[in-house]
């Protein structure tokens, strides 16, 4: 039977003999056979930590075989620091000749490719984008995608828009244009509106436009940088305009025609879309100013929709409005 109070071995290190680097700090074991080592002199080598093998703080005694003595630590670190500045030296160097042969093929891939245009090109300042969007037009052959969110436009925005806008139809371009349905209330982007429908452009309307985009044919688009104004993002990646080409092919079958020589701007479509779209947010529990701007209404419009709904529903809070309307089969039908 073994004994339970037999010697545990000096220190789990003794048998490592690979020169691999210890931890931060030595373990106490170790410290304890160094400083053995140093009152008497030498150990047996079986009773030296492998640790200190390593750090070449004992070495074998020449006059004493098996035995080992200690090494003064400032000693022993040029023999065991020496092969790690040594490997350092090799990495860097290394290092050096990879960046160097990799800067070689840089070179080449950017002799072959400096005369491709840039997929995504950031545009600040009303004058860049507006040069660049004149070569949009110039370039165009076939189809103008826009969608433009907010509700009704300024006036001088409409009026450099109905220039190019009409150039683009007399030459035989396909214009198609997305708005909110806020825009049929609005005179300035009405009249606009019936002069480019009767020179044959194509405009639609939805409760909500996600964001402002124009795309000509199918190789080039803008669409916003950032929310401030004038920063945009001329896109020439052939996958990203296929996406939103497509993207706008699918609002646009959801849109309702503009024909102002045809029918109502006001019909009970464009109604019922407004007030599920008013209502829903009310349910989603936006603010007034959110779902005035996200729908391009003023806060008053919206204020009074929701007060008659309100008195509808006998509701005396915005949350209990949110609950009523949720629950009062307002927003049931099939596009719910």
């Amino acid at each position: 039977m073994k004994d339970d109070h037999s010697t545990p071995p000096a220190c789990d290190c003794r048998e490592s003999t690979s020169g691999r680097a210890p931890g931060e700090r030595p373990c106490d074991v170790a410290l304890a056979i160094y400083r053995r080592a140093l009152v008497e002199g030498s150990l047996p080598q079986a009773e030296v930590a492998g640790c200190l093998r390593a750090l070449h703080l004992m070495v074998a005694d020449r006059d004493s075989p098996g035995f080992m003595i200690p090494v003064p630590p400032e000693t022993a670190s040029f023999a065991a620091l020496a092969p790690m500045e040594e490997a350092i030296v090799e990495q860097r160097r290394t290092l050096r000749s990879a960046r160097a042969t990799l800067s070689v093929f840089e070179a080449l891939y950017a002799d072959v490719h400096r005369l491709q245009q840039p997929a995504l090109t950031r545009l600040t300042g009303e004058a860049v984008i507006s040069k660049a969007l004149d070569a949009g037009v110039a370039g165009c052959r076939e189809q103008v995608r826009t969608a433009h969110p907010g509700g009704g436009r300024p006036a001088h925005i409409l009026k450099e828009s109905l220039i190019r806008d009409l150039g683009n139809l007399r030459r035989g371009i396909r214009q198609r244009t997305i708005y909110q349905h806020t825009v049929r209330a609005d005179r300035t982007t009405l009249s606009y509106i019936e002069q480019v429908t009767a020179a044959g452009a194509e405009i639609r309307t939805l409760a909500e436009v996600v964001d402002r985009v124009i795309v000509f044919d199918q190789e080039l688009a803008f669409i916003p940088f950032s929310d401030e104004p004038h920063n945009a993002l001329l896109v020439q990646h052939p996958s990203l305009v296929r996406f939103l080409v497509r993207s706008f092919d699918d609002t646009w079958s959801r849109a309702v025609p503009v024909r102002p020589e045809r029918t109502p701007l006001r019909t009970p479509v464009i109604t019922s879309d407004l007030q599920r779209a008013i209502l829903q947010a009310v349910v989603n529990g936006e603010t007034d100013a959110s779902i005035a701007r996200r729908l391009g209404m003023s806060r008053r419009s919206v204020a009074e929709h929701m007060r008659k709904v309100s008195d509808q529903l006998g509701s005396n809070s915005r949350a209990q409005l949110g609950y009523l309307v949720a629950t009062s089969g307002l927003l049931d039908g099939p596009e719910a």
